[in-house]
């Protein structure tokens, strides 16, 4: 079965100890090329991940979700033609 990468949304008002800008392995957003904010973390594969914006980082987790489920479907059909 295929592993889905961990992908958690940020949140506004994190809790003492959650992750910081400072923790992401990227301090640009991929998309726009602006520094990444404090709602824009997420979660990717075990790392912390910036966006510019909260906007951003839930269209990146969506593009994620599509790609998987993408796989899901080939895997599927290539198992199914395998038998």
């Amino acid at each position: 079965m295929g592993h889905s990468p961990d992908i958690t949304a940020g949140s506004h008002g994190a809790p003492a100890g959650a992750p910081g800008v400072n923790d992401a392995v990227n301090a640009v957003c991929p998309w726009t090329g602006k520094p990444i904010s404090p709602e824009g973390l997420t979660l990717y594969a075990g790392a912390v991940v910036g966006f510019a914006n909260a906007e951003l980082r839930d269209q990146f987790a969506r593009a994620v979700r599509q790609f998987e489920d993408a796989l899901a479907v080939r895997r599927a059909e290539t198992a199914g033609n395998s038998e």
